[in-house]
Formats: C-alpha cells, structure tokens, sequence
C-alpha cells in the first residue's frame, strides 16, 4: 500500500527508522498530507478504475497534523478582550443611568423654578396692586419688560430669531388681543380680591375651555369629562359664597380672564398659525409678548394716563423705590414663569404639564394664604380643595379618548 501510495505522489515514504516507539520521546514517522484532496478528487473524476478507488480510500486513510497549542500569550488576550466587552457594556449602562438621572433633576429643578417664579410674580403684583390700583399701566411694564428680554435674547443668539412673514404676524394678532385681555383681566382681579380668591376662581378654566371647544371647533366632550367639571364649579361656588375679601368686580374680572385665556387656546387650534422651524413656542410667546405692548400701550396712555412715573408716586404719597423695584421684579417674574412653563411642556406630555399646573395652583393659593394672612373659614378652604380636586380628575380624563365603534 505504501509503494502504491508514494508512486501517486500522495505520501512520502520513511526510512528506516527504529520500531516505533509509544510515548513522550517517541519519534515514530507520521504520515504528510501533499496535497491528497485536490488530488484524490481530480483521479476521481477523471477515472473510475481500481486507481480511482484505491485513492478515494487512501484519502480516508490519511491523517491531518495536530493543531499548534494555543499559547499563553494568545488565551490571555482573549480573556483581555471578554473582559474589556463586558466592561464597556457595563459603562455604556452606567451612563445611560446617569443621563436619565441628570435629565430628571433638570426636570424637577425646571418645575421648582415654575413654581417660584410664579408665587413671586403674585406676591409682588399683589403688593404693587394694593398700593397703586392702576392695573392697565401695571400690565403694560409687565409687557414692557418682557419685550426687552425678548429683544435681548434674540440680539445675543440665546434665542434664535424668528423668521416670520406678514401673514402669520396677521395670524397671530387675535392670539396677541385675547393674550393682552387674559394678563389684563388678572391684574384687574388681583388688584380687588385676595390671590387666593383669584386662582380659586380660575380654576374654572376647565369648564371654559369644554365650552368654547364645543361651541366653536365642535369638539364635544365625553361624559366623564362633563362629570369632572360638576366639582370645579361646585368648590368655586362654594368658595366665592365664604369669601372675605369677594367683591363682584373681582370675581367677574377673574372669570374673564377665564374667557380670554380659553378663547386664546382655541384660536391658536382654529386658526392653525403654521410655525417655521425657528417659531417655537418661546419665540411665539415673546412675539405676542412684544405685540401685546404695543397694543396696550395706547390704552393705558388714553385711560389711566401715565402714572407709573417718580413724581405721581411722589405725590401720591407712595415709596417711588420700592413700588419701581417690586413693579419691575413682578414684571420679571411673569416672563421668567412663562418661559419655564413652555421649557417643561417640551419635554413633558400636555397631561403632565397640566397636572403639574394644578399642584402650581395649589402651592401660590398655601403660599399667598401664608404670606398676606389671608383669613380663610373651613368652608371656603373645602370649595377651594373641591375645585382643585376637579381641576386634577379633569386633567386625567381629559387623555382618555373614546373607543371607536365597531362597523
């Protein structure tokens, strides 16, 4: 067989060497593979003879070497490498775990400045209303000021600028009128009752917006959601009827602010003012802030005149320092607690961002009770948890969409 095996060049014949020996020191002659595939399958195909049969089997005899030993050196970067894998996913997943961590305190630190621009804004603005009751020239350095930011953050690129043509500025004039009314009705109510009194009332905002929707878009609510205004207007109810400081000036200036707030939102959904890419909801908050001074500036100048100057505060026996300086921190205020208002609705849902409005609600009424000693009875303090307490099951039901009827 290994004559036969040598004369097709498949096997090279040994010589004479000892009787092979078993074991370590062994140095018995192996056989080497030249080739024996190619050539065995070439003889196959080309001959079916006994030559052809005697490689096939002689293919089957042969043996392959052993595969080298891995050495050390080699197992040891492969251990490395397992271990740096599993190393990398691990931080990969620590990170992602800080990012979500630090993208929450963002969050919570966002709603906590809402909050505190907000109980300011109505402590300071409750504090200039009492002393100078002129609410439209109030609410014109309130647009005042917040034009200057406005103007500000877009000269130094903080806020890109927007580009924005003739007809959406047309658009977005009814959006900018009913905006005016809504801050100036406000001020109006706050400058007459308590600030307490006045957030209870527009608590109602709900119960108006389900109106004007089903009035005007033909948005018709669902039961649940009509059953969750019965307790907002049943705590106001029962609030205005226990209120100290209620006087219907108050009452009816706060209930359209109602009016005009709801009325804006609907607008903006009637209208549909098409936003370009740089016309996010900061940027048009600001124009309608800008326009909004504009439109009462005249007004306050017709009506109540120019008040808010030194020598009428002089004369009117007031601290010119102290009224400018809270004047100018309400004003501050209110645009710094708009702006976080929409920095949080673009990273949270609307639901949440409304919820979020309620227990705002509910922390400037605790704060304004605490800070001006608001006399307040159990019953007016019941209606006020009511309404609130509607305010919060509105928001819930109000995401819940009825199931499509089956056909």
């Amino acid at each position: 067989m290994q004559s036969a095996a040598a004369a097709f060049g498949l096997v090279r014949p040994c010589p004479a060497r000892p009787p092979l020996q078993l074991g370590p020191g062994s140095s018995s002659c192996r056989p080497i593979l030249l080739h024996a595939r190619p050539l065995a399958a070439g003889i196959a195909s080309s001959s079916r003879g006994p030559a052809a049969v005697a490689a096939r089997s002689l293919g089957r005899l042969l043996l392959l070497p052993p595969p080298p030993p891995i050495s050390p050196d080699r197992a040891g970067r492969g251990r490395a490498r397992h271990v740096a894998c599993g190393a990398a996913a691990g931080d990969a997943k620590a990170e992602e775990e800080e990012s979500g961590l630090a993208k929450t305190l963002q969050l919570g630190a966002l709603f906590g400045l809402w909050y505190l621009f907000n109980i300011y804004f109505n402590i300071y603005n409750k504090q200039v209303l009492k002393v100078f009751p002129y609410p439209i020239n109030i609410t014109t350095v309130q647009f005042a000021v917040g034009t200057v930011v406005a103007l500000f953050m877009w000269i130094t690129g903080i806020l890109r600028r927007p580009k924005i043509s003739g007809a959406q500025l047309f658009a977005i004039l009814p959006l900018a009128v009913v905006h005016t009314m809504g801050n100036l009705f406000t001020n109006m109510s706050l400058g007459k009752v308590a600030v307490s009194f006045t957030h209870t009332i527009k608590a109602m905002e709900p119960f108006f917006s389900v109106l004007l929707s089903a009035i005007f878009l033909g948005e018709l609510p669902t039961v649940w959601v009509i059953l969750s205004l019965l307790p907002i207007v049943g705590g106001v109810a029962l609030a205005s009827l226990t209120e100290a400081s209620f006087n219907w000036a108050g009452f009816w200036s706060a209930m359209a602010s109602n009016v005009t707030f709801q009325s804006r939102n609907v607008l903006s959904k009637k209208l549909m003012v098409k936003k370009e890419e740089s016309l996010d909801n900061i940027n048009l908050f600001s124009i309608i802030t800008v326009m909004s001074f504009f439109l009462l500036a005249p007004v306050a100048f017709l009506t109540e005149g120019i008040k808010i100057t030194p020598t009428v505060l002089q004369s009117a026996g007031l601290n010119v320092k102290q009224v400018l300086t809270r004047s100018l921190l309400a004003a501050l205020c209110f645009h710094a607690y708009q702006q976080v208002s929409y920095m949080i609705l673009a990273r949270v849902s609307p639901v949440t961002h409304s919820v979020g409005n309620c227990v705002k609600r509910v922390v400037v009424i605790v704060t304004s009770v605490l800070f001006f000693r608001t006399p307040v009875s159990p019953i007016n303090s019941l209606g006020t948890a009511i309404a609130l307490a509607g305010v919060f099951l509105y928001s819930q039901l109000k995401r819940l969409k009825p199931k499509p009827k089956a056909a």
